[in-house]
């Protein structure tokens, strides 16, 4: 058993541990997969169970087909015969076997997602309830929740917590139609993705009809004699109910491994209650606890920045992780005034890395709270040229919903826009189906006319040809008023009269705020396009209207791929990252509302676990950790004013490279994780939060631009107080270099016919 001489002390102690409950408490960058594996290897090796005695349950396919090919690297081909695999597919595979117990074929059909959406929308349909208040997606996400939580329709219409939750929502007929979608998924001999734990589950509470013991749990608790489960912290209410059945209650060889501190995943249904309550659920049958807390991934300053951050949280598993890769480079901080600026420091901080520290591309990767953020920061990497690529979900401009509201925009500049304008012309759906649209295309090649054109002439009858008339209304004040109208209004007016907005509210799903958020951050990047009055190159931006919006996105969107050039800059959620590691992270958008999450206010779980990914976030990092966030963003079409987060007042001022320039000083106290001053009244919200002052915009009162003269004071809305230095350029295109006091001695080349200046 060599392979034992390539762990440490700790790490050993883990493997080899006696049989009977054994938690191991796993830091970040501890070496927990190998753990993991040579654990099993060393079952195997010792002869204490064959490979087929031995469960291991995993949360992605990748990481089954990784430890099984580790354990064949040390233990041989025997270990192909291991049940390694997620939870879906290894109950998936005994559901196959045992289904006709609990009234299922054994070759039963899994719904994926459109035909449990399929499914419920014909139940509503049936049930004549109004969709805009019984939204599939919505509906669905109450089903699965109430199954994770081993809720049934019985146990869901006889709670009246969950009967007032839904009078609230105005969704009386939860309970009805999840009986009934019950009741046709097994009349139809189906289970959807969540069934396959919800029946497991049931399977397992199964009774032999004579001798009334739970006969298959004993049967599985049989065979198997070892049950190992990763990233435990992952597992929700009935994924640990279904583990506690199947260990074998004569030894309780159950082995997990997990991270209290990396649990981020309660919107799905997981619970950190699991792994903070293991210890005492198996206390009766003699659990070791080992705590792997040597990080090899980060340098010393992340390491002791994470564990400081998450000393804060309330409920947690005590442990000190230290870093085995000794001093490095403190952490930095950087403050921008707006989210644009933001981008662009971020990205001349790329640059500088790859010159200074000969970092490349893929070394690098930037991690957000939201998909959304990716916007600006995908904008400013094509403006350098620099390879990115987007993980976790596709390229902001790519996302089906940024396609759609664009293509709207398309056809509002241009009718004659036939691809733009088949893409949205029934979505949201308004009743063009396959006989119209017929209709439309065959006169439009018969008589060569765009499609547009076609849609007014075309014969439609009855129903159609109001709807025809409503669909082109979405576009009327775009078409009147193009050449002189705010981009962003338009826009708004677009999305509004559209339905678009509407269809995208009404999912509720994690992935429809998401779908939410991207629109919304389109929205604020056209804002932005029309509010930001620094200089970028007059030739390319001649106005602000839609038409140029468009054009200029297009050119940012229009970039080659090289799929054989793997060197690129990485963007993703933070969500997204978990289990990575780059040389240099850069975690931006660090305000509050935004990390953490406006969502996360009213409790303070929530909070905790914002903080548990926020810690996620900056342990990603090996060498370079940088930590951004903008004074004002455009968010939801208005201008934001933030406060940068509270995470960082929680890091620690000694590991931070430039502490006196984002705190105003050296504090004579700080916050400490029990929320104390230690002495002094310093107050480090106070000083990480001075910086541009707040200008109210209904006072706020701009001068005509060419009253503003070289010399003259101003004031701008997102800039504060500047000096203008002087004016050049033609009547026409004036451009002012200002000045602003908040950004030192940084000039700012300002086209004045754009700008709104005070002058003071």
């Amino acid at each position: 058993m060599n392979f034992l001489n390539e762990l440490n002390d700790i790490q050993r102690e883990a493997v080899v541990a006696n049989d009977g409950p054994v938690l191991v408490v796993a830091g970040p960058g501890s070496g927990k997969t190998r753990v993991l594996t040579y654990r099993i290897a060393w079952l195997l090796a010792e002869d204490k169970a064959k490979a087929d005695e031995i469960l291991a349950l995993t949360f992605t396919n990748k990481a089954a087909r990784e430890m099984k090919e580790r354990i064949q690297r040390v233990a041989g081909e025997s270990a192909g015969r291991l049940w390694a695999g997620t939870f879906h597919s290894i109950f998936a595979r005994i559901l196959r076997t045992e289904a006709a117990h609990i009234g299922y074929p054994t070759n039963f059909t899994v719904y994926d997602t459109d035909d449990t959406k399929s499914l419920l929308s014909t139940i509503i349909k049936e049930m004549n309830l109004p969709r805009e208040q019984y939204n599939v997606n919505g509906v669905r996400a109450r089903i699965s929740w109430a199954k994770s939580k081993l809720i049934t329709p019985k146990l869901y219409v006889e709670d009246e917590e969950l009967r007032r939750e839904d009078k609230q929502k105005q969704q009386l007929y939860i309970y009805e139609i999840y009986a009934r979608y019950t009741a046709r998924c097994k009349m139809a001999g189906a289970m959807d993705f969540d069934d396959l734990l919800y029946r497991t589950y049931e399977l397992l509470q199964t009774k032999h009809p004579e001798t009334k013991e739970y006969f298959i749990a004993e049967k599985y608790r049989n065979r198997f004699k070892y049950i190992l489960v990763d990233e435990f912290q992952d597992t929700n209410t009935l994924q640990y109910a279904i583990i506690r059945k199947l260990v074998n209650p004569e030894n309780h060889n159950i082995y997990v491994v997990g991270d209290d501190a990396q649990s981020i995943y309660g919107f799905r249904g997981a619970t950190i209650q699991n792994i903070l309550d293991f210890e005492q659920d198996y206390k009766p049958f003699g659990i070791k606890t080992v705590k792997l807390v040597q990080n090899y991934r980060s340098t010393a300053p992340i390491v002791q920045a994470a564990n400081r951050v998450i000393a804060f949280n309330r409920q947690q598993i005590q442990k000190q992780i230290r870093s085995e890769k000794g001093e490095g480079q403190k952490i930095r901080i950087v403050r921008a005034m707006t989210d644009d600026e933001e981008a662009r420091r971020v990205v001349d901080a790329i640059l500088e890395q790859k010159n200074r520290d000969h970092l490349q591309n893929k070394d690098i990767a930037i991690l957000y709270r939201t998909n959304a953020q990716s916007r600006s920061f995908e904008e400013n990497l094509l403006r350098y040229d620099i390879k990115y690529k987007i993980f976790g979900g596709v390229s902001f401009y790519q996302r089906k919903e940024v396609k759609d509201l664009i293509a709207y925009l398309r056809v509002a500049v241009n009718p004659k826009d036939d691809e733009a304008l088949k893409r949205v012309i029934n979505y949201p759906k308004r009743g063009f189906g396959k006989t119209s649209m017929d209709k439309i295309e065959a006169l439009a090649a018969a008589q060569q006319l765009p499609f547009w054109d076609a849609l007014g002439l075309a014969q439609l009858g009855g129903r159609m040809e109001q709807t025809v008339l409503d669909f082109k209304s979405i576009f009327k004040e775009a078409h009147e008023n193009m050449a002189n109208a705010d981009a962003a209004v338009l826009a708004r007016s677009i999305v509004l009269e559209s339905g678009l907005l509407r269809e995208l509210k009404e999912d509720t799903t994690p992935e429809g705020k998401s779908r939410l958020e991207n629109v919304n951050a389109l929205l604020d990047g056209i804002q932005a396009f029309v509010e930001d009055d620094t200089l970028i190159d007059i030739e390319t931006l001649p106005d602000k209207t839609l038409a140029t919006y468009l054009q200029n996105v297009a050119l940012m969107t229009d970039m080659d791929s090289d799929e054989s050039d793997q060197d690129y800059v990485t963007l993703m959620s933070v969500h997204a990252a978990k289990g990575l590691e780059f040389k240099s992270v850069f975690v931006v958008g660090m305000e509050e509302d935004l990390f953490p999450s406006f969502m996360s206010k009213e409790s303070l779980d929530a909070v905790d676990e914002e903080r548990r990914l926020f810690y996620v976030a900056i342990t990603r990092a090996e060498q370079l950790l940088t930590l951004t966030y903008a004074n004002s963003r455009y968010r939801f079409g208005k201008m934001q004013y933030n406060s940068p987060s509270r995470f960082l007042e929680e890091l620690p001022l000694d590991q931070v490279e430039n502490a006196g320039q984002v705190f105003g000083g050296e504090p004579s106290a700080k916050k400490t994780p029990t929320g104390a001053s230690v002495s002094g009244n310093f107050s480090r919200r106070t000083a990480i939060t001075n910086t541009v002052p707040r200008i109210d915009p209904a006072t706020f009162q701009p001068s005509p631009s060419d009253a503003i003269q070289a010399g003259m004071e101003v004031l701008h809305l997102k800039f504060g107080k500047g000096k203008v230095l002087h004016i050049d350029g033609g009547a026409q295109n004036r451009v002012a270099t200002i000045v602003f006091e908040a950004s030192g001695a940084e000039e700012k080349r300002i086209m004045l016919k754009f700008a709104k200046l005070q002058i003071l």
